[in-house]
């Protein structure tokens, strides 16, 4: 295989101790990077080589990466996936993990500091931690995270740590077992309680547990979920229940529990809870006197934080993403497979991915309703989370 330069061709989160939102300016200066040699394989900038910040015509910053190394997930979330799962994309569709890595090494150059890896579930996928170890040790990324659903993650939570991961969040969306296993359509409550406590007693640095609430469903469950930041050093991140375009049970919206309506509600449960610190997607965050962990609102569907957004997503075919409610993608995995890719032609597709990004999510999602679609084109777009990584 040609191209790659050239080369080769869920949830609540619990979290601590994460907050990569000062940068070092001095990486933002602008340097010419080194010209592609001749031939099928292009010569990549020395380590120290910095190019211009990711920016958008807002002049928002990107230096947060998602990365979706996978499709395939062992549960079947509700609002997440069909029961009956979706067309997965064969393993040439996907990215390698060498195409994993040149992105990365492209984007650190760019200022990118952060990289998540998600599904689907990651941990499926059987090189995930020589994925991890090739991007801990890129020069300018500073924190390696991943997102899980926990059923596997004991078996490489070792490995992942001696990698250079830095953070896991782990989705649990009910301390019940039968609701559990209503909405993931599994069992496996255990495993991932197992998972949690797995991830604090290895010694990650940031630990994570993703919670989506949903009215009628699980709100009920709030303070149990707060509680676990008693004496736990997690923070419990609520997000906000999305409803999604894959004809799921939630798709209605009826299960909407606004970010607003949650942290009134943890107020009300904590009087004189204080503000705390936590990252930029952390819009609300809290810790309760004399408690060890952090508790958190994300406002994912209301979307009062796209002013703060400093996300790329690639998905696990190789489309970059600007905004998660955009349609819009830009085909990256064709032109890491193109004979003669350079490095300039990768940084070039980022900056035209950005330069259309929208304000906020509303005007994507206004702008993607009013675009007109070819009758052979319906059916064809990602109908599920679990294809744009969550």
């Amino acid at each position: 295989m040609v191209g790659l330069f050239g080369l080769y061709g869920s949830a609540v989160v619990v979290a601590f101790g994460e907050n990569i939102d000062v940068l070092d300016k001095s990486l933002h200066r602008k340097k010419s990077h080194s010209e592609s040699s001749s031939g099928s394989v292009a010569a990549t900038a020395p380590a120290s080589s910095v190019l211009p910040p990711l920016q958008d015509r807002f002049g928002r910053t990107f230096d947060y990466v998602r990365i979706a190394v996978t499709e395939k997930c062992n549960l079947r979330c509700t609002y997440c996936m069909p029961e009956e799962g979706v067309d997965f994309p064969d393993q040439n569709a996907v990215l390698t993990a060498a195409e994993i890595q040149s992105t990365v090494e492209t984007l650190a150059k760019m200022g990118v500091r952060k990289v998540r890896f998600t599904g689907g579930e990651p941990l499926v996928r059987k090189d995930i931690v020589d994925i991890v170890t090739s991007t801990a040790n890129t020069p300018g990324v500073k924190a390696v995270h991943l997102t899980t659903n926990g059923l596997l993650f004991p078996k490489y939570a070792e490995d992942l740590l001696k990698a250079g991961l830095t953070g896991v969040n782990i989705s649990l969306d009910s301390l019940d077992a039968d609701k559990f296993e209503t909405i993931t359509r599994r069992p496996g409550l255990d495993k991932v309680l197992e998972s949690i406590q797995c991830a604090l007693d290895v010694g990650f640095k940031t630990v994570k547990v993703n919670v989506v609430l949903m009215r009628g469903f699980n709100e009920d469950e709030l303070h149990d979920f707060c509680e676990m930041t008693k004496d736990q050093r997690v923070t419990v991140r609520f997000i906000e229940f999305m409803p999604f375009d894959a004809h799921q049970m939630w798709e209605t919206g009826e299960h909407f529990a606004s970010a607003a309506n949650l942290v009134d509600q943890i107020e009300k449960f904590y009087p004189g809870i204080k503000t705390a610190s936590g990252t930029r997607t952390e819009h609300h965050i809290f810790q309760a006197p004399g408690y060890e962990g952090k508790i958190a609102v994300i406002p994912a569907f209301t979307r009062s934080l796209c002013g703060n957004c400093s996300r790329i997503r690639v998905t696990s075919d190789g489309q970059i993403r600007n905004c998660l409610y955009s349609d819009d993608e830009f085909d990256l995995k064709a032109l890491l497979r193109k004979d003669g890719c350079t490095e300039e032609d990768v940084v070039g597709v980022f900056r035209k991915a950005f330069d259309e990004k929208h304000l906020d999510g509303f005007e994507a999602k206004k702008k993607s309703t009013e675009k007109t679609v070819n009758v052979s084109d319906i059916g064809k777009g990602r109908t599920s989370m679990t294809q744009i990584g969550g």
